[in-house]
Parts: C-alpha cells; structure tokens; sequence
C-alpha cells in the first residue's frame, strides 16, 4: 500500500486498528481451536523436562524469531529450552540435540525446505517432534508426533504475504505453552527470582519483607485495652493505616485498621469512642515472615484483598508492617 492510498481512502490510525482486528479475530479463532493436541504437547514436553530433558525450538524465518521467544519464555519459568537455527543445525548445532528431548518445530506452511532437510537428522535421535503448524496435512505434520493446528484465515498483511497473524498466533501458542507447564510444575514466584537476578526486575524479584517493611519504631504498637481515640492517635503519629495489637509477651494479638473503624462506626456511632481495639481487631490476621520475597508479599495481598500485613519474627513477635504502598515504591505496583 503506497502513501497515496492511505492518504486517500485510509488513515493510519483506521488501517492499525483493522491489523489489530484481524489479529485478535486469529487468536479467537485458534483459542476456540484448541483441543487434546495442545494437551498431548504438554504433556510430552513435561515428561521429556521430568526425564531431564529440554525443549529444542527450531523455525525458519520469521518462525526462527518467534522460536527464540518460545524458547526463552519457557526457560524463564522453568521448563529448559533451546533456540535452534535450521539453517546451521545440519553443520554441527545438531550437537545440542540429545536422546529424551522434545523438538518444537515452527513452521506455517509445514513445507520449508530447511526445516524438512532438519527432520531426517533430528529422526536419528530418541526425541518427540511437536509442531505449530498452519498445515495440518504438510510434510512436517507427517513426520511429528504431536501436530498443533496454528493455522489462520487471513494474515494482517494487506499484500498476504508478510508473516503477521499466523507468527502473532505461534508466539501466543508458544505463552499458552510455557503457562501451563509453568503450572502443572509448580513453578513459585521465588523460583522466578533465582533464574532473574540481573537488572531491576532481578532487584525487584529478590527483595525480602525485611527490606521493605516498617520497623517497629514505625509502628502503631497497641495493647488490647486501648481506646479507639488512643489508636487513631498512633496510626495518625505513625502515618500508618493499621495499628498492631500485642499481647503482654509482645506476640501478636490482632490488627485494627481504618476499615475496621468506619466499619465499627457506622454500627456503634459516637459510643465507639468508649470501645477498645480488643472488641474490634481483627485475631488471627494474615501474617507474613521476613525473609518471604516482596513478590510474595504482594500475591497474598491480592489473595486477601487487604492493604496491610504485619510481618512476624519466629517467635510470632511483630517486626515490622508492609502497607500495599510500599510495593509500590520498589515497583512491584
């Protein structure tokens, strides 16, 4: 499409929108698709990684870009994987191929000569052959032994011919790939963590609740025969949206909140002022430890829906309090 074309009948804002359109219209399609194939790839590439073996993904083209993805997405969240160039495989990267792998082969038309003069070789091993094809009856979904259906009607390229919807289509394949494995292994955030140490996000995955929580000294520390008037005083000096309650041993005995004070107010009125924290704490509220990362902080927030929790020592003692804000600081938000 030349400038005067879209300067005469299409405004760029009205031609990305309709690539958008039929790119989603693609994945709609191949989600409504999916079927035991999909779950028959899955679990060959789970039992190939449990055996102690890995995921070698090899495309051609723009499917080797996409491969590179897939591969990376997948080592990332624990399922190992490898990008293999089709084009050097048969000079000697073969060497990266060993008995018990599983091979995620790329392709649209399942008919790239490359890819095809690959599959020979890659026969010669004990491996698994999956493939994301557009093609179901091509050559390379005869040569595999599981054949995902990736196929779309229409590419977004107005010409039909630059790869756009069936590659959009491979890469989210490829995601649905590595979540659900992520899943099925049990895959934790701190594991998450170790495989990304480097740069901020590594920063951010490896924080512990000691580096982000209020220490005691920031804390609305309460004894259960407090006042309300007394424990919206100390949350008011500490800034903070929850008081703590502790027992005489210092344990924990409860937390009391600003919601718990609107929500008693408009029960009590003004008599509220009489009441203590005891007789409208929360007991037994949800409590993390130290050492727990901030990742984890934050999914048991979202679990609870809560913006406060007290962090406790081994001994059950308050050490320090995380507000949903502090995730915030460190960009967890």
């Amino acid at each position: 499409m030349n400038r005067s074309t879209i300067d005469s009948g299409t405004s760029f804002l009205i031609r990305a929108r309709q690539v958008f359109d039929t790119e989603i219209l693609g994945l709609v399609h191949l989600r409504d698709r999916l079927d035991a194939t999909f779950e028959e790839a899955v679990e060959t590439v789970r039992r190939s990684i449990l055996s102690g073996g890995k995921v070698i993904v090899a495309g051609v083209g723009k499917c080797s870009h996409i491969g590179d993805k897939i591969a990376a997405t997948l080592t990332s969240t624990g399922s190992p994987a490898i990008a293999l160039n089709s084009l050097n495989a048969l000079h000697g990267d073969l060497g990266i191929v060993k008995d018990g792998d599983t091979i995620l082969c790329l392709s649209s038309s399942g008919e790239t000569v490359e890819m095809l003069n690959l599959l020979p070789a890659l026969r010669r091993f004990e491996v698994r052959i999956v493939s994301f094809t557009g093609n179901p009856g091509s050559s390379l979904a005869r040569y595999s032994d599981v054949v995902v259906d990736v196929s779309v009607e229409q590419e977004a390229c107005p010409l039909a011919l630059a790869p756009t919807s069936s590659t959009t289509a491979m890469l989210v394949l490829g995601d649905a790939l590595a979540m659900t494995l992520l899943e099925a292994s049990g895959f934790q955030p701190e594991d998450f963590a170790r495989f990304h140490p480097g740069g901020s996000l590594g920063r951010k995955l490896l924080t512990k609740a000691a580096d982000i929580m209020r220490p005691r000294a920031q804390m609305a520390l309460l004894s259960p025969a407090t006042t309300v008037p007394d424990a919206l005083d100390a949350m008011t000096r500490q800034r903070a949206g929850a008081a703590v309650v502790v027992d005489a041993e210092e344990r924990l005995a409860g937390i009391f909140t600003h919601g718990d004070f609107v929500r008693a107010f408009r029960t009590h009125g003004p008599e509220i002022s009489s009441l203590t924290v005891e007789c409208l704490m929360t007991v037994n509220p949800v409590c993390i430890e130290a050492g727990q990362l901030a990742v984890e902080v934050l999914a048991v927030l979202k679990k609870h829906r809560i913006d406060d929790i007290v962090v406790l020592d081994e001994g059950r003692k308050p050490v320090g309090l995380i507000d949903v804000q502090d995730l915030s600081r460190i960009g967890l938000l």
